[in-house]
C-alpha cells in the first residue's frame, strides 16, 4: 500500500469515528431528555429531595449511579469502533462496583443485623425493576440505532455495552424518585434493572448490529 493510500485511508477512519461520536453524543442527550420527561411527567423526583441529598445515603445514590453512567457510556462511545481496544475502559468498572461494596460494607457494619433485610428489600422494589427499564429505552434505542451506522466488532458486546449505558442513565434518573436509599437496596435491585436493560442490550446488538 502506497503512503498516501494509507494516509487516506486513516483520515477517513477519523472521519468516520468523529462522526460516530457526534452521533452518539446526540443520541445521549435525546434519550436523557426523553427519560427524563417521562420520569417528571409520571412519578416527579422525590418531594423531600432538597432535605433528603443532604443525607450520605442519598448523596451516594446519586453519585454512584452518575458514576456509572459516566463510565457505562464512555464504553459505549468506544465499542462502535473496529480495532479499539474495550479493556482499558471496561476495567474502569470496578470503580463504581468498589464504590459499592464499600458503601454495602459500611452499612452492614453500622446497621443491626436484623435491620439488613428491611433495608434490603425496602419499599419500591418491583417498581424499581419496572421503572428503570422503561427510563432506558429511549438511550437504548438511541444507541443502537447509532452504532447500527459504525462497525463494532462484537456486535453482541456492543449492544451490551449500550444496554449498560442506558441502564446506568436510567438508575442515576430514577436515584432522584426513589425513596429507597439503602446501599443494600442499591446495591440489589438497581443492579438487576441494569443487569436487565443490559442482556436486552446484547440480544438486541446480536440481532440488529450483525454485518
Amino acid at each position: 500500500m502506497k503512503t498516501n493510500d494509507l494516509i487516506s485511508l486513516l483520515a477517513e477512519d477519523a472521519s468516520v469515528g468523529m462522526r460516530l461520536g457526534r452521533m452518539l453524543a446526540l443520541a445521549l442527550l435525546a434519550g436523557l431528555i426523553v427519560s427524563a420527561l417521562i420520569l417528571l411527567s409520571t412519578v416527579g423526583v422525590r418531594p423531600n429531595l432538597a432535605t433528603a441529598i443532604e443525607t450520605a445515603r442519598v448523596l451516594f445514590k446519586i453519585g454512584f449511579t452518575l458514576v456509572l453512567a459516566v463510565v457505562a457510556c464512555r464504553l459505549a462511545f468506544l465499542v462502535g469502533r473496529p480495532g479499539r481496544s474495550l479493556r482499558a475502559r471496561g476495567f474502569q468498572l470496578a470503580i463504581p462496583a468498589t464504590l459499592l461494596a464499600i458503601a454495602v460494607s459500611i452499612e452492614l457494619l453500622m446497621l443491626p443485623s436484623q435491620a439488613w433485610t428491611e433495608s434490603l428489600i425496602g419499599k419500591n422494589a418491583g417498581f424499581c425493576l419496572f421503572f428503570i427499564p422503561v427510563l432506558s429505552l429511549a438511550p437504548l434505542a438511541g444507541f443502537l440505532f447509532v452504532l447500527k451506522n459504525g462497525a463494532p466488532e462484537n456486535p453482541g458486546l456492543a449492544g451490551a455495552s449500550a444496554g449498560l449505558a442506558a441502564g446506568a442513565i436510567a438508575a442515576a434518573l430514577y436515584a432522584f424518585h426513589c425513596p429507597d436509599d439503602s446501599p443494600l437496596f442499591l446495591a440489589v435491585w438497581y443492579s438487576i434493572a441494569v443487569l436487565l436493560v443490559t442482556t436486552v442490550g446484547y440480544f438486541a446488538g446480536r440481532r440488529w448490529l450483525s454485518w
